[in-house]
């Protein structure tokens, strides 16, 4: 079984930035990092809406 070595992610990541550019890069990490931290606010969000309205259901 063999795995993936150093220089063959290398070549592959510079090979990457060649086809898409630096800046079309940066502008996907940002977006993708922006969708990451939306969902994790929507998750907690989500969390303490269920956990008040369980502790409403029970004050009845």
């Amino acid at each position: 079984m063999m795995g993936i070595s150093v220089w063959q992610l290398l070549i592959i990541l510079l090979i990457v930035v060649m086809l898409f550019g630096t800046k079309r890069l940066r502008g996907l990490g940002s977006d993708l990092g922006s969708a990451i931290s939306g969902f994790r606010k929507s998750v907690s969000d989500g969390e303490t809406t269920a956990s008040s309205e369980t502790v409403k259901q029970e004050l009845k």
